[in-house]
């Protein structure tokens, strides 16, 4: 897969995505990473890429000569997403869309926004990771491409661990344990050391319902209309 990031921050990349699975799969060429700086297509010297926003208001709106002019020139194929607070929740559904792509084209949105114009012109899809406010999308647009490029093939060793986490079959992961057998007084579910490997699939299923019953109570509901 191929991802393209457009920002103002080409030296926040790649990051955490640059170290351990991620970071390993992309030395392997198992996906690539390509960064458009965007004040490298202003129009002044100072590469300013903002201005005030129409019909008054607070802080800044990113121009769309500018952003468009980068786009013009760096963006050809594959989807286009701008990272916003007002997209589409990135659930674990789209990630597995998502990862199906071969081109991947993010805009890492900045100040208020963006001119509405450049993303209408250029078709792009408003993405957001979560009902808060970021400084700036570049963060959201590392969290986007971690869950997708652990999808791809080969990154993970183990494609069983995939089946098993939380969203994967409309409910929250059940607890996990390891070695020691006891810890501060505190024993492993006799369950998961019996052998008995139905009883420790019905002991999972349980927990996964219990938990996302009581902290998930909206992945519940949907959870239920699918039984």
């Amino acid at each position: 897969m191929k991802a393209k990031v457009f920002t103002i921050l080409p030296e926040v990349f790649p990051g955490f995505l640059g170290v351990s699975l991620t970071g390993k799969a992309l030395s392997e060429g198992k996906w690539s990473l390509d960064i458009v700086n965007i004040r490298d297509y202003a129009f002044d010297k100072y590469g300013s890429v903002d201005d005030t926003p129409s019909g008054g208001g607070a802080g800044m709106v990113m121009r769309a000569d500018v952003l468009g002019e980068a786009l013009a020139q760096n963006y050809k194929t594959g989807k286009l997403i701008n990272m916003s607070p007002r997209g589409v929740p990135l659930t674990q559904e789209l990630v597995h869309q998502l990862a199906k792509e071969d081109e991947l084209n993010i805009i890492c949105s900045r100040f208020e926004g963006i001119d509405e114009r450049v993303l209408e012109e250029y078709g792009a899809i408003d993405v957001s990771i979560g009902d808060y406010i970021l400084t700036g999308g570049e963060q959201a647009a590392m969290i986007m491409l971690d869950a997708i490029i652990r999808l791809l093939p080969d990154v993970l060793g183990n494609s069983a661990s995939i089946q098993d986490e939380s969203f994967e079959g409309g409910l929250l992961e059940y607890p996990q344990y390891t070695r020691p057998q006891e810890w501060k007084g505190r024993t492993i579910p006799e369950v998961l050391t019996s052998g008995h490997h139905q009883k420790i699939n019905d002991w999972r299923k349980a927990q996964s319902e219990f938990i996302t019953e009581s902290r998930r109570p909206d992945l519940w509901k949907k959870y239920l209309a699918l039984k």
